[in-house]
Formats: structure tokens, C-alpha cells, sequence
């Protein structure tokens, strides 16, 4: 008993003894991995990083020669500059391929381009679609004109006039007043250097295209029509950046803000030539032909034209082909009124042969927007007109702009009562 006894004791403490040894491996195990430079270092994380990072420096030194990094970084760039070349031929191919699709189903990919199908409501209550969405502005276009209007236009609104040194007293009058009415985005597309001077003498917001030998010639010594012509072809870089514009002739007086009275809902919206509710807005006018007998008459559609002096253009394509094809028109047509070939454009439905744009239009409100027949020959004879307070009054009816200009201003801002009677309704000549 005593001898089993005592090899038990023996045992048991044999398995202390080795169990004490394991612990001791293990924790000597422990300490090696989170203390390698023992207790007493006095930073060790440090000390690891410094060594680390050293390694680290020597192997890039070795390994990477200033000759290289240069081209690493030359190689950075060249790929850079390809990338945004190829994005820009991205998006010039897809400007062409909406411009080829136009004409291809252009019903149907307008649904797909605006939004899912729809089904048709109750009877009354359909509308379609009034304008076309906008165009993604392209900076690139010209950078200095972008950021000119960033500091100039008004929730991406602007008047914009082209002038040359033939206008200069009538440009004159015509910022005078727009600053009079509290408008602030507004710019003057000066044709010559003189009237850079002149704007920015008078504090008005000017810019100058860059050197072309197309426009400047007739810039610099074109009449009325040959400048006025110009505008589609200057506008089409407002339009491609984003904005909307809301084109002016300097024969007209502002007296009230007119962005605070147009209705956006369509792609250009036009004051009228027409000087009454029939010729400004349209009317059904009966063509008699005796010699029909029984079919004599016709009834035909008719509408005075829109002034190209005065309208406001949205940034959309349809807005944007209306440019192009007056403006080639006008290069190809030299002796064409830019005029009427804008309102050719604008209202001709496509037939064999031709393809009519497809573009949203409103008239504006004729006793808003006044020309200057209605106010010579109706308003001022009319006591319950005379009242009514136009928003502009553009003088394109009459040869002497300048004097009627000045009657203007003094009836509408002054209260001269009698400062539009000396003029008769039409010209002396």
C-alpha cells in the first residue's frame, strides 16, 4: 500500500512539473509575438516602423530611378489627355446620332427619350408635350464665353444684343433704360473694338468674339439687315453652352423686366409684327374665287410674321436647327431678308422635298411686347391703352428709331402726355 502510495505522489507530481513547462513555452510564445524587442525597449512599435520603413525607401531607391518615375509620370499624363479626347469624340458621336435619329421614327424615340409610354386619359384632358428638353451644355465650346456668363446671366437667362459703331447713340438709349428698369443680366456683343470702349466706359457688360474673317467684315461695316443677319450664327455658342437668350435689337425700349413675363413653355418665343388679336395670333381668312362656282371659297390660315429682332430661344435641338438652317441659308442667300427666312424655318411644314422643323413657338402678348405700329397707330389714340404700361417698346415699323426712341422714354418714363403726338402712324417716307 505504502509503495502505490508513493509512485502516485511521483506522478502526480511529474504531470505539475510538465504542465509548468508548457505554460512557460506558451507564454514565452505570447511575449515574443507582441514584445520582440523585449520589456525594456523604450519604443519598439516605433523602432519597427522606422527599420520598416527604411527597408521600404531602400528597396524603391533601388528599384525605381528618377528616369523612371519620369516617364511613370509622363506616361500618367499622355494617358490622361487620350482619355479626354476619347470622351469628347463620345460625345460628339452622340450629338450625330441624335441628329441622324431625328428623322428616323422621331415620334417614338422622343417618347423613349422623355419618358415610358402613357396611356391616354379622359376625353379633355390629354395634353401633349409644349417644348423639347435642353441640351447638356458643352464648355468646351468656348471656355471664355462660358465663364463670362456664369458672372452675367440670371438662373441661365440673358439678353444678349450684337452692335456696331453705326448704332452706337441708339445702343445708348437702349442699356440706358434696361438699367433704369432694374434688369442686370444683359450683354452687348460689341462687332468692333469702339464699341468694347464705349460699353465698358458706360459699365455695360460686353464681350468680343475671337477673330473671325467671316463675320468681322460685315461686323465692322454692315447696315441693319447685314448685322442682324449675324445673330444665328453668334447665338448657336449661348445656346450649346446652356443658356437660354432672349435676342434684342438696340432700337427698343425696356420699361419693365421681361423675364418676369414670358412663359418658357415653348422653344422660341416671339414678339409679333401683327397690330391687332387677328394678324398677331392668326386668323381664317376666306380666298374668293368667282370662277369655281360652287367651291369659290377657300379658307386659308394666316398669321403676321414673328419679329427676328425680338424673341426668346430655348437651349434645345430643335432651337439649335432653327439657327443652322438660317443661317446657312442666309450664306447661301445673300440677298435674303434674315427675317423672312427665319419665319420660313419656323413655320414651313415638311412636304415632298423638304423637312419642316420640329419646334414649339408662342406669340407673345402684342400689348406686352409692343411694335411700334401698335403703339403709333392705336395705343396712343385709345384713353384706356394709353394706361396700360408695355414691358418693351421695340421701334421696327419707323426709319427714324433714334427721335421715336426718345418719344418713347418720354411718354412711358418721363409722363410727357403729348411726346408721341407730333408723329404721324406711318414714315414721311
Amino acid at each position: 500500500m505504502a509503495v502505490l502510495r508513493r509512485e502516485k505522489g511521483q506522478s502526480l507530481q511529474g504531470s505539475r512539473i510538465a504542465v509548468a513547462i508548457l505554460i512557460g513555452v506558451l507564454l514565452g510564445c505570447v511575449f515574443a509575438v507582441f514584445y520582440p524587442h523585449g520589456f525594456f525597449s523604450s519604443n519598439p512599435t516605433g523602432s519597427h516602423r522606422r527599420i520598416a520603413s527604411s527597408n521600404l525607401q531602400t528597396g524603391l531607391s533601388s528599384c525605381e530611378s528618377p528616369e523612371r518615375i519620369k516617364m511613370v509620370k509622363a506616361d500618367i499624363v499622355l494617358i490622361s489627355e487620350k482619355n479626354a479626347e476619347m470622351k469628347k469624340q463620345v460625345r460628339e458621336l452622340n450629338e450625330k446620332l441624335q441628329l441622324a435619329e431625328q428623322g428616323q421614327d422621331h415620334a417614338q424615340k422622343q417618347v423613349l427619350l422623355l419618358g415610358k409610354q402613357q396611356k391616354v386619359g379622359p376625353f379633355g384632358t390629354v395634353k401633349g408635350l409644349r417644348t423639347n428638353p435642353t441640351v447638356v451644355p458643352d464648355e468646351s465650346v468656348n471656355p471664355r464665353l462660358a465663364k463670362l456668363l456664369e458672372e452675367v446671366a440670371v438662373r441661365k437667362e440673358l439678353i444678349v444684343a450684337l452692335a456696331n459703331s453705326n448704332v452706337k447713340t441708339m445702343l445708348e438709349v437702349w442699356f440706358a433704360n434696361i438699367k433704369k428698369a432694374g434688369i442686370r443680366n444683359y450683354l452687348v456683343v460689341a462687332l468692333d473694338d469702339h464699341i468694347v470702349d464705349f460699353c465698358k466706359s458706360n459699365d455695360v457688360p460686353v464681350y468680343k468674339r475671337d477673330p473671325d474673317s467671316g463675320i468681322d467684315s460685315v461686323a465692322r461695316t454692315g447696315g441693319n439687315h447685314a448685322v442682324s443677319g449675324l445673330k444665328f450664327r453668334i447665338l448657336r455658342e449661348f445656346l450649346q453652352l446652356g443658356y437660354s437668350v432672349l435676342l434684342s435689337d438696340v432700337d427698343i425700349i425696356y420699361l419693365q423686366n421681361p423675364f418676369d413675363h414670358l412663359y418658357r413653355d415653348s422653344d422660341v418665343e416671339s414678339m409679333s409684327d401683327g397690330h391687332d388679336n387677328m394678324t398677331a395670333y392668326g386668323f381664317d381668312d376666306v380666298f374668293n374665287e368667282p370662277a369655281m362656282g360652287w367651291a369659290r371659297y377657300a379658307h386659308t390660315m394666316r398669321i403676321w410674321v414673328y419679329n427676328s429682332g425680338f424673341f426668346y430661344i430655348r437651349p434645345t435641338l430643335p432651337s439649335i436647327e432653327l439657327l443652322d438652317r438660317v443661317a446657312g441659308r442666309l450664306s447661301r442667300e445673300p440677298n435674303s431678308w434674315d427675317q423672312a427666312v427665319f419665319n420660313e424655318e419656323l413655320f414651313s411644314p415638311s412636304h415632298p422635298g423638304y423637312d419642316g422643323l420640329h419646334a414649339a413657338k408662342r406669340t407673345m402678348d402684342m400689348f406686352l411686347f409692343m411694335n411700334s405700329k401698335v403703339l403709333f397707330k392705336t395705343v396712343r389714340k385709345d384713353p384706356a391703352l394709353r394706361t396700360l404700361k408695355p414691358v418693351i417698346v421695340h421701334v421696327n415699323y419707323h426709319p427714324d428709331k433714334l427721335r421715336r426712341m426718345q418719344a418713347v422714354v418720354e411718354f412711358y418714363v418721363n409722363g410727357k402726355q403729348d411726346a408721341l403726338d407730333p408723329f404721324p402712324d406711318g414714315s414721311d417716307w
